[in-house]
Formats: C-alpha cells, sequence, structure tokens
C-alpha cells in the first residue's frame, strides 16, 4: 500500500505558524512598538542609576496620591513600566496575548482593550482606598503605595482573547488563569493588586460581544445570524416530505492541518460560541 506524503510546504510551513505568535512590525504594530517601548524602559531601570529610577517610578505610581494630583500622567506612565523585570512571566504572557489579539481585532482595537483593562482596574481599586482613608477606616499612609506595571492590561487581554478561541482552548486557558489569580488572593502578598486582576480579567470577559464583533468586522464577515427553519406549508392530501440528511463538507486541506499555533495566531475560522 503506498503511503502518504505530506504536502511539500508542510515542513516550511512550520516555522512561518510559530512566528506567527510573535509580533511583527506590519501585522502587529501596536504590540510590537509596545514591547519595544517596555524593553526600554526594563533596560533603563536595570542599567540606570537607582535613585532616578526610583524616582521615576514614584512618579509613576498609580497610588491614590499620585492619581489625585496627575491622573492622567500616571494612568499612561504606569503602564510603561514592568513589575518583575523583563524575564517575567508578565512580559511573556503580553507577547502572547496581545500578538494573538491584535492579528483578530487589530491594532488600535487592542490598545483600547488594554487601556481599558488598566485604567478601570486601576480605578476600582484605588478609589475605594481613598474613600476609606477620608472616611477614617485607613491611615493616610495607604495614600502612598508604589504601583506601576502591565498585569491589568495583561488580564483584560487575557480575557477578552479567551472569547475569540475555540471552546477546547478557552477554557483550559481561563481555569488556568482562575487558579493562579485565586492562589495568589489566598496568600495574601498585595491585597489591592491582587483584586485588580480578578477585576480585569473581568473586563476582558465582559468585552466579548465587542471583541467578536470586531473580530467578525475585520474577517469582512458579520455574525452569522440564528437559523430559522420555517414550517412545511401542507396541502390536503399532500404526504408529508422526509427530510433529507445534510451531505458532509469535507475541510479544506489547510484547516485539516491547522495545529494550535494556527488557532492562537489567529489564522483560521471562527470559534464556536
Amino acid at each position: 500500500m503506498p503511503r502518504t506524503r505530506s504536502p511539500a510546504g508542510g515542513r516550511g510551513r512550520a516555522p512561518a505558524r510559530v512566528l506567527r505568535l510573535l509580533p511583527t512590525p506590519a501585522g502587529t504594530p501596536f504590540t510590537f512598538g509596545y514591547v519595544l517601548v517596555l524593553v526600554a524602559t526594563s533596560l533603563f531601570a536595570e542599567h540606570a542609576d537607582p535613585h532616578t529610577v526610583t524616582t521615576l517610578l514614584r512618579d509613576s505610581s498609580t497610588d491614590m496620591a499620585h492619581l489625585a494630583r496627575t491622573p492622567l500622567l500616571v494612568l499612561v506612565g504606569s503602564a510603561l513600566w514592568i513589575a518583575g523585570g523583563l524575564l517575567s512571566v508578565s512580559t511573556l504572557g503580553l507577547l502572547f496575548v496581545l500578538t494573538a489579539l491584535e492579528r483578530r481585532i487589530g491594532a488600535l482595537r487592542t490598545g483600547a482593550v488594554f487601556l481599558a483593562g488598566h485604567v478601570l482596574a486601576t480605578l476600582a481599586t484605588e478609589i475605594p482606598v481613598g474613600v476609606a482613608v477620608a472616611a477614617g477606616h485607613l491611615p493616610d499612609s495607604s495614600l502612598h503605595r508604589l504601583d506601576y506595571g502591565i498585569s491589568f492590561g495583561l488580564m483584560t487581554g487575557v480575557g477578552a482573547l479567551a472569547g475569540l478561541l475555540p471552546p477546547l482552548l478557552r477554557w483550559p486557558l481561563l481555569a488556568a488563569v482562575a487558579t493562579a489569580l485565586g492562589q495568589a488572593l489566598l496568600a495574601l502578598g498585595d491585597p489591592l493588586t491582587d483584586w485588580g486582576h480578578p477585576l480585569s480579567l473581568g473586563i476582558g470577559l465582559a468585552s466579548w460581544p465587542l471583541v467578536r464583533r470586531w473580530a467578525a468586522a475585520r474577517a469582512g464577515r458579520a455574525p452569522a445570524p440564528p437559523v430559522v427553519s420555517a414550517p412545511p406549508v401542507m396541502t390536503a392530501g399532500q404526504p408529508l416530505a422526509s427530510p433529507q440528511p445534510a451531505t458532509p463538507q469535507p475541510l479544506a486541506p489547510e484547516a485539516a492541518a491547522a495545529g494550535p499555533a494556527d488557532i492562537l495566531s489567529g489564522g483560521l475560522g471562527r470559534p464556536d460560541r
């Protein structure tokens, strides 16, 4: 019996599929540019004068004291630094999550999703602190803390991306993230940040209808409306015709050979709802 040969270009396409998981200037300009900025600020934080770095981080902090004085400056500035360094899990997660999201919904919309999660989760965790201090339930020192990083925007990106993935990838991803966030909450290391992560993930989950419309529009199609079958019209004495079974259509060769890299990079089809 003759062997079945794989397509001649199969091996050559494998590296290309993996490379689609990484940002490029043309394909994912927002993620590519943002990662370059984070690389620059991380190298600066590692090699510059420690006093200068500490001053810049403090001036970029989104604690309540800075939010009350320079809200726009700190909300933007705090997202330009990575808490944990350039090789942290957050950096790797941001690289893959924003790349996959941007390939599906575009640069401006990806930036809007990230910024919405970063800003809303920050305000949702810091404003209650200001209210508690004003009411006398917390000391004034609670208004001053070092708070910066990309994690809130990253969690929102994870939540939004999950809505565009097939169920076999969506639910394991969300289960793994929820487990990690739950463990962080139980550890009670940084309560404000640890509560901000589930909030920002929830913002991403709430964006599913919006990001799905964006992804459909970017792919040049509208979301499929529900199919409603009209009842058959009967006439007197006419026998009821038995329904004909649908003939299954074979998969296209590129869809049949699709792997996880194709799905994550946004190269194939609409996710099941």
